[in-house]
């Protein structure tokens, strides 16, 4: 099930608020504890029961690590072996059959490769899980009592398959207690509304145009281009439109979800654009992963380290192909020499070029982001820059039908919509009039769109 459904909207979404908000308060995470297993289950029966597994063992480790407190060795000996049932059980899932796969081209091996399909949303309920130990491991959260909370923080449905990625110790409160009102229902219901047309009239619209340039294989350096931006905006408009609905869906029953996107192609350098990119999963590799390697108080040879470590991993967390670990590598490799160098000859460039920078260097990154083949990718890259030939037909033919979505897109990666919204917000009636009639319409749009077309692709469950 996903939250650009007609089943979605329409049939789940009011059950269970209705179910929530009819129940007793000491009631309520109990019943999105059950909701969100239905939710879970609905694409996926069998893997409910792993995730149940993780609600579980995961109570368990955070138990032992509060029992054993003044032990710190056998506290230590715990965290460890949480931490590597959870990256073990995401390994086997994830990355079995591509390494098994590798090792045969490899060693010309014939070893089986494993089937196992990929549970939906296991990256994120995993990180999560991680979390929580080494949150209570470190005294900066104690160990939750109650398993239906613990559970309903691992399962909540509106984070659950595509984040963002929430630590516990900015969770727990909320579990205990929340804030729930009708204002914070509509403020939700805006917000949900907001990603569904990011989502349903960008994305989907975007998509056909980058699936169409991937399709005819070899593009020339048009088409290429036009494919390439039509990926960089649907990527985007895809999971940051996701990631407003699950906001709006956690406003919605009392919570507050972190931020996960800031304007990632308004950024002037590498950096700044991971800053605004996917917040939540770059915190958890600075929180989790590069701090404890050393950070970047450290020499630099260590930095360099770091810095690599944590981006060949950030890579890899997307997805289960080397397209993946080539992508971080790249990411990585830009990040690295602004530390080193370049953002010191940035800072003395024109803010145009700065961002030019950037942004060329997220829809080349997207490139090999999008193509599996890596080889595929370098060529539709060499295209991009001249290197290609041939009849230019296609590349005429998508600019002549994809130019407006992809002008909206562009429009809509500004802060300008946004702007537009709070001057209205502060025209007092007149402009909450011209508010709730704009998102009227853009709901009708989309939910049409949804009845008209049976396209309806999501990015991030690969993920």
């Amino acid at each position: 099930m996903i939250f650009s459904s007609l089943f979605f909207i329409f049939i789940f979404l009011p059950v269970s608020l209705a179910a929530y908000y009819l129940l007793p308060r000491k009631w309520r995470n109990l019943c999105l504890f059950a909701f969100s297993l239905v939710f879970y289950a609905w694409g996926e029966p069998v893997y409910v029961f792993l995730m149940l597994f993780t609600a579980v063992f995961d109570y368990a480790v955070g138990a032992l690590l509060e029992r054993f407190s003044g032990r710190p060795a056998l506290r230590r000996a715990v965290l460890v072996f949480g931490i590597c049932v959870n990256l073990g059980m995401l390994a086997w899932f994830k990355y079995a059959a591509l390494f098994v796969s590798t090792a045969n081209s490899i060693f010309s091996l014939s070893l089986p490769v494993p089937a196992a399909a990929l549970p939906i949303g296991i990256s994120f309920y995993t990180f999560e899980s991680i979390s929580y130990s080494v949150d209570i491991y470190r005294g900066e959260a104690r160990a939750q009592g109650n398993l239906v909370d613990f559970g309903t923080y691992i399962s909540f449905f509106p984070h659950l398959i595509s984040g963002p990625i929430i630590q516990y110790k900015e969770m727990r409160a909320q579990l205990r207690g929340r804030a729930e009102s009708m204002e914070h229902v509509t403020e939700g219901a805006l917000r949900f509304l907001h990603g569904l047309f990011k989502k349903v009239l960008l994305a989907n619209n975007l998509a056909l145009i980058a699936d169409k340039v991937q399709y005819f294989g070899n593009p020339t350096a048009l088409s290429a281009w036009l494919g390439a931006l039509a990926f960089t905006f649907q990527i985007y408009f895809d999971f940051s439109g996701y990631t407003d609905m699950a906001i709006g869906l956690g406003r919605m029953f009392g919570f507050v979800l972190p931020e996960n996107f800031n304007m990632p192609y308004s950024a002037q350098s590498a950096s700044d654009f991971w800053r605004r990119w996917h917040m939540t999963l770059g915190r958890w590799f600075r929180d989790y992963l590069y701090i404890p390697l050393g950070g970047n108080r450290c020499s630099t040879v260590r930095l360099v380290r770091n810095l690599a470590v944590v981006w060949v991993l950030t890579g890899f967390w997307h997805g289960s192909s080397w397209n993946f670990a080539v992508w971080g590598a790249y990411w990585g490799f830009l990040i690295i020499c602004e530390k080193l160098f370049l953002q010191k000859w940035l800072d003395r460039i024109p803010v145009f070029f700065r961002w030019l920078y950037a942004f060329l260097a997220a829809v080349v990154g997207w490139v090999f982001f999008s193509y599996t083949d890596i080889q595929k990718a370098c060529g539709v890259v060499a295209a991009m820059f001249g290197f290609s030939g041939g009849s230019d037909a296609l590349g005429v033919y998508t600019l002549m039908t994809g130019m407006p979505v992809l002008l909206l897109a562009a429009l809509f990666c500004t802060p300008y919509p946004a702007r537009l919204v709070r001057w209205l917000g502060q025209k007092g009636r007149g402009g909450l009039v011209v508010r709730c009639t704009g998102m009227t319409i853009l709901f009708l749009l989309s939910i049409a769109a949804l009845v008209d077309n049976s396209y309806n692709p999501f990015l991030y469950f690969r993920f």
